[in-house]
């Protein structure tokens, strides 16, 4: 009897753990506790709002707008839909890596019954207008997804201020556990589930919940915003003085996305004639992180999708890094990667 008893009392710790983890997420997002379902990353996330949108309506309609630059777990979504019978249009982006709002309402048809469209870009960290981009949608009443994986703890984000209908997010970009995501979803907005079994999350992701992970997502979304001034004012800082420094210093380079509309602590920059691998292994040497595109095309030799669709060409794009600033960093780190990244650049050019 007391063993049944301690059961049932650690199941209603668990529940109000990770009923306490879903508020902090709508605090964050300015929503609805009971509109967050939990998932295991941000891919999963944007899977479960584009193909539990589509399944659920495709009696309304089969057609999808999104861009050209989005992150694979949209693009490769969408691609799998098409050979489902669903028609997916990629919107062109300008050389800053921007949609045209005026070419997203010329794209809308009829049969349209989703815009996805990504709050800001994972490798040139360009912020796409995200408040317009919703009004267009509630204008023409279209659901609108945006893969905020990114964004989220970077820039401000108020579902209901911007038209926002889902919206995926990943733990771990705002310094949360790997391996927990989330998943917003507008009231009264059906989706299809995409797995069977149990009824967790109302009953639209069956699995057993990852408790620990998701407590600590909820607390790193709670913390991500307590200082959010203060802390991207001092990534702006740093990339600023980055961006200056290497500009200044190293011929032939060419920084990606828009200047200062972007995510505050990332630059990522293009040096002529290099290879991003060699750049890459050289400051790994150094014991220096820095990516040649999407963490999850890693391996992948052709030059980023999203650098082409900007207008890059195949030969800076192939050089290119991104480089992340998070909170942990300092000037000093900053002076150490610009100083090894002159001498890399120097020896390999020569």
């Amino acid at each position: 009897m007391e063993m049944h008893l301690l059961c049932i009392a650690s199941g209603r710790e668990t529940k109000k753990a990770i009923h306490l983890a879903r508020e902090k997420v709508a605090k964050a997002i300015n929503c609805k506790a009971k509109d967050i379902y939990f998932t295991s990353c941000g891919s999963e996330s944007d899977n479960l709002a584009i193909k539990g949108i589509c399944y659920k309506n495709k009696q309304k309609g089969n057609h999808i707008i999104t861009t050209k630059i989005e992150h694979p777990a949209v693009l490769h979504t969408c691609q799998t839909l098409e050979k489902q019978g669903f028609e997916v249009t990629y919107l062109n982006v300008d050389n800053n890596g921007c949609i045209s709002l005026y070419e997203l309402e010329n794209a809308i048809k009829k049969n349209t019954i989703l815009i996805s469209i990504m709050s800001a870009n994972n490798e040139i960290g360009t912020i796409e207008p995200i408040k317009e981009i919703g009004q267009i949608a509630k204008k023409h009443n279209i659901l609108f997804h945006t893969d905020s994986v990114q964004a989220i703890g970077n820039i401000k984000i108020d579902v209901e201020e911007m038209n926002i209908d889902l919206l995926s997010m990943s733990a771990h970009k705002f310094y949360g556990p790997k391996g927990v995501g989330a998943l917003y979803v507008r009231e009264g907005i059906e989706f299809e589930k995409l797995q069977d079994g149990g009824h967790q999350e109302r009953d639209k992701r069956a699995g057993t919940e990852n408790v620990a992970a998701i407590v600590g997502l909820g607390e790193a979304i709670d913390l991500a915003y307590k200082d959010f001034e203060g802390y991207n004012e001092k990534l702006k800082k740093l990339r600023e003085y980055y961006i200056s420094e290497v500009e200044e210093k190293i011929p032939n380079v060419k920084l990606n996305g828009d200047r200062i509309n972007r995510l505050p602590g990332n630059a990522n920059i293009s040096f002529e004639g290099l290879n991003s691998e060699e750049l890459l292994f050289k400051l790994d040497e150094k014991g220096i992180c820095a990516s040649g595109g999407s963490a999850c095309s890693t391996g992948n030799p052709s030059p980023s999708h999203v650098l082409m669709a900007i207008g890059v060409n195949s030969k800076m794009a192939k050089g290119a890094i991104r480089v992340t600033f998070g909170m942990q960093n300092t000037k000093e780190d900053v002076d150490y990667l610009i100083e090894n990244l002159i001498q890399i650049v120097s020896e390999l050019r020569s």
